[in-house]
């Protein structure tokens, strides 16, 4: 593979050596790695996604640091390296281990806090590690084929908070338009979240359903990754909601007995008592019951093809780490060169595998082969996440579906093996844990060294500064899990952790050979159709798999950008282009207003009017601002045509400032 990064001059050149790797730095991107971490475990345990704290943290660094005497650029990018670590781990976290409750509800108790934080520790640390070897291949080798959007746009932020002037002015203009934008519809509740149409049951196109979740973010991720890559993205989630929903809702419409598998969740109607029947179902129902199987196989094939392209790049890149095992940080190279020895690389990895296997408490422990399956696992889905960001960013990153591989492999093995009891499930769902928070994590470190590689910053203390941020926040997320499912109940209506029952299902599923496999094998032939057509597989794989809710405002953002590249007739690849930073301020701006919901929301306490029934700051104070204008957030036709119009003025809006000359 050709090297992409040749002429490529990054902000700070290598010759100069700014502060960096700061006592300041490190402190405030600790305690950002804590707030973010505890804000994203509520997020995932309740709506089971994430958004990249990357960028929101960037944009705090440069306001915080400056009110303590200012600070160089690099400094800036320490503190959103170590911070975004806590995000990213507490993503991979919630969406897994706690299926623990599913799996063995009276059974050894897990679910504790020493177990979440190990695992979370272990998983965390092995996707910083399996990121050195790969940084050279993906984020050096090929900086003109993979954008990493959410790193470029980080730093974007920190470059414009350095210079200052017109190019600070696009950046805080998104931030504020993307911030008021997600405060008014999430926030203040004024207008909806979200916009969609499914046709009814009784049309020739049953149950053909289009959804638009109307955020910011997701318009600036569309605008940044461009037409190509937002288009083939949609193209994923046309197939699942336009084509394989209605063409399942056709076939089912006349059956009488339930159409097999039978999702657990809907094994009982409670209308009939019997299993529910195709034409009983609602879309989300049949696209959980049914496509999402198809959507996950589709990422499984995906990402072995992914990887059977990277391995020659991966090869020559562990060969020329291989070669500095004597040399490691010698004075000969250059600062923006210098990484973890892979000494200590591969030193740690035998060390958190020798950890896996005699932690006492953990599922793991006394089983070497699990320990060497996580790093297998480990290195091949950090090499994928690492792709899938570069190609689509971190918010959209489908980890649960490389956690859905990773365990149908390993139950695979398990089953081969005679390990099909009960006993085992944890196991299984420990291996799926590390490897998911191993991959999160990869993702998220990818986008900081993509973000350090266009600034100039350090690898070397980049990866430490991963490294710190992981373990510091494993501390403070064990204890938010515990303290979410000591509040609400985990798998309850108020946190319902959607992907980690998910998780214990389809372990469940497994280890009894109950998997549905017609359906996975659909998906990994709809991936090998898509490569023998010649499109590469991984994009539209990933849209499959998501709601068509994330990936329609994405495609919006990128028909953004082929309308301004068609009408100005120049291609904006520029690492400075006006649409590029205003869609950077639209990605933070979505993201801070979405935190601060988070924590209005998740603060909870005794109602004044009922001391029995918990209330929030959000519920008392904010949701009755929306009851002022009903009409533009209830279920309306005038509530969906308004949130239509106002997503498509803030489409026009990013348009208008693109086309601003810098």
């Amino acid at each position: 593979m050709a090297d992409t990064s040749r002429g490529f001059q990054p902000y700070i050149p290598a010759e100069q050596s700014p502060a960096e790797f700061t006592a300041k730095a490190i402190v405030i991107g600790v305690l950002f790695g804590l707030i973010f971490g505890a804000s994203t475990v509520y997020l995932g345990l309740r709506a089971g996604l994430t958004v990249s704290a990357s960028i929101p943290i960037a944009v705090l660094a440069i306001s915080v640091l400056k009110k303590l005497g200012g600070s160089t650029i690099l400094e800036n990018n320490i503190v959103q390296t170590i911070g975004s670590a806590g995000e990213s781990v507490a993503g991979g976290v919630v969406f897994t281990i706690p299926a623990m409750i599913f799996l063995l509800p009276d059974g050894p108790g897990y679910f504790n806090y020493t177990q979440i934080t190990m695992l979370a520790f272990a998983g965390g640390i092995l996707g910083v590690l399996m990121m050195v070897p790969l940084r050279r291949a993906l984020i050096v080798k090929e900086h003109g084929v993979l954008p990493y959007p959410e790193g470029t746009a980080c730093a974007q932020v920190l470059v414009a908070g350095e210079r200052g002037g017109k190019l600070a002015g696009l950046v805080f203009s998104g931030l504020g338009i993307g911030a008021v934008w997600k405060s008014l519809s999430w926030t203040f509740n004024i207008f909806r979240q979200d916009v969609g149409y499914s046709l009814p049951r009784t049309s020739q196109f049953p149950n053909a359903t289009i959804n638009v979740d109307i955020s910011p973010e997701y318009l600036g991720v569309g605008y940044v990754i461009g037409p190509r890559i937002a288009g083939t993205m949609f193209a994923g989630g046309v197939l699942s909601w336009l084509m394989l929903l209605p063409l399942i809702s056709l076939l089912g419409a006349n059956m009488t007995t339930p159409f097999p598998p039978i999702h657990p969740d809907f094994a009982v109607n409670p209308a009939t008592g019997m299993p529910f029947l195709i034409s009983e179902m609602s879309p989300g129902q049949i696209w959980r019951a049914y496509i999402r199987y198809i959507g996950a196989g589709a990422v499984l094939a995906a990402g072995l093809i992914t990887l059977s392209r990277t391995l020659p790049t991966i090869i020559s890149s562990a060969r020329e780490g291989l070669k500095g095992f004597g040399s490691a940080g010698g004075g000969t190279q250059l600062r923006t060169e210098r990484d973890i020895p892979m000494t200590i690389v591969l030193g740690g990895s035998l060390l958190l595998a020798i950890f896996l296997a005699v932690m006492p408490g953990l599922p793991t422990q006394g089983n070497i082969l699990v320990s060497i399956l996580i790093v297998l696992f480990g290195f091949f889905f950090a090499t994928v996440s690492s792709r899938i960001t570069g190609l689509i960013g971190s918010s959209s990153n489908p980890i649960s579906g490389m956690t859905i591989a990773t365990l149908i492999i390993t139950c695979i093995i398990f089953v081969a093996l005679g390990w099909t009891g009960d006993v085992y499930a944890p196991v299984a769902l420990s291996v799926g844990a590390i490897v998911c928070i191993a991959a999160a994590n990869a993702g998220n470190t990818s986008q900081d060294l993509k973000t350090g590689y266009i600034v100039g910053a350090t690898p070397l203390y980049q990866q430490m500064g991963l490294a710190i941020g992981v373990v510091t926040s494993a501390f403070i997320i064990g204890y938010t899990v515990l303290k979410m499912h000591e509040t609400f109940g985990i798998g309850s209506e108020a946190v319902a952790a959607p992907q980690a029952t998910l998780m214990a299902t389809l372990i469940k599923g497994l280890l009894s050979q109950s998997l549905p496999w017609g359906l996975v094998l659909v998906g990994i032939f709809v991936a090998v159709t898509l490569e023998l057509c010649g499109v590469h597989s991984l994009s539209f794989a990933v849209g499959a798999y998501l709601p068509i809710a994330t990936t329609a405002p994405i495609f919006v953002g990128g028909l953004v950008r082929w309308w301004i590249e068609r009408k100005t007739g120049e291609t904006s690849d520029s690492d400075l282009s006006a649409g590029t930073l205003f869609s950077s301020g639209l990605i933070a701006g979505g993201s801070l207003a979405g935190i601060l919901y988070a924590i209005l929301f998740g603060y909870q306490y005794p109602s004044a009017a009922d001391p029995n029934v918990n209330t929030s700051l959000w519920a008392e104070y904010f949701q009755p601002i929306g009851e002022i204008v009903p009409w533009l957030h209830g279920d309306t036709t005038a509530a969906q045509m308004a949130g239509v119009a106002l997503f498509l003025a803030l489409a026009v809006v990013l348009s208008r400032f693109a086309r601003r000359k810098i």
